[in-house]
């Protein structure tokens, strides 16, 4: 990747810890996914991470969840973004995070690259607001990777350090991943690599070799200054209410349009430009997106939509 290449704009649109005590514009309901869904397009984004919820906002892993979630977002927004589910979870089986990718199809999927300790960190407080292991083994990764390429959903690959970089080579070498990869870097995540234009600089160079993919997530306030360190290095980016609340005034967002259009701005201001939908699906390895009804297309891309 280089400068020259358009940047794909990701929204991570609700995440699944945060509740609208904490910011109001979190969605909830799946008519509230669809009104931000349609908010991120207008803005540029092409490309929205989804994680599900109950209406009364509890994280959900249920079918059904997931189901309207997707169908109120495909009906405001028809094809103008890629879908994409996180399977990214604790103490949720396999067995359930798969269900849901078999039954909604959707283009693209998250899947962690490595087991960490995750925390936030207070330094008034002198301790931690929360922490846990984040587990992802390699048996899980792999039933995970299999699922996808049985439903031909492209795999995200979500790294949280250099170590999470160096586990996609001995997939390639499996012959369970194949060029381009698409991988992003999560950055700011206390237990994970801190958040540094080096140290992204760092994760790109250790992709395996090839052509491929890759964009940063910076977690919390540090999001803005990576997002200028990807698009200097010829990275894309993501930004959205999971990761981040503000703006870089320090202004919470009133939606996550707000953040999708400072975005796009800083995009266009380095120099960089945003890609379209299909320059997206181009850019990830998404087959391009086929004519109803033909043989050519699959049953995972008529399920998304």
């Amino acid at each position: 990747m280089s400068v020259e290449d358009p940047a794909i704009i990701t929204c991570s649109i609700s995440g699944a810890i945060a509740n609208r005590d904490q910011c109001p514009a979190i969605p909830y309901t799946p008519a509230e996914y669809a009104a931000e869904a349609r908010r991120i397009v207008d803005e540029g984004g092409v490309h929205i991470h989804i994680h599900a919820r109950t209406p009364d906002g509890a994280p959900s892993y249920e079918v059904e969840d997931f189901r309207a979630i997707r169908d109120a977002i495909r009906q405001e927004i028809g094809d103008a973004a890629i879908i994409n589910f996180s399977t990214g979870t604790v103490g949720v089986s396999v067995e359930k995070r798969i269900a849901y990718l078999e039954a909604c199809r959707p283009a693209v999927a998250a899947l962690n690259m490595g087991s960490l300790n995750y925390a936030k960190y207070s330094r008034s407080r002198k301790d931690f607001v929360f922490q846990f292991v984040f587990t992802n083994p390699f048996d899980e990764i792999i039933e995970l990777l299999e699922a996808m390429r049985r439903l031909y959903i492209k795999p995200e690959h979500e790294c949280f350090d250099v170590g999470h970089v160096g586990s996609l080579t001995p997939l390639v070498d499996m012959g369970l991943l194949e060029a381009p990869l698409h991988a992003d870097f999560v950055m700011g995540v206390v237990g994970g690599v801190p958040a540094s234009a080096r140290n992204l600089a760092a994760m790109a160079d250790n992709m395996p070799a090839g052509a491929h993919h890759w964009g940063v997530i910076g977690i919390g306030r540090v999001q803005w200054t990576m997002v200028a360190a990807a698009l200097t290095l010829g990275g894309s980016i993501r930004v959205g209410l999971e990761d981040n609340f503000y703006l870089p005034d320090g202004q919470m967002a009133r939606s996550n349009g707000e953040l999708i259009a400072k975005a796009r701005q800083l995009t266009e201001d380095c120099g960089r430009r945003p890609a379209t939908v299909d320059e997206a699906r181009a850019l990830i390895g998404i087959p391009p997106t086929p004519v109803p009804g033909t043989a050519a297309e699959p049953a995972a891309a008529a399920s998304e939509r």
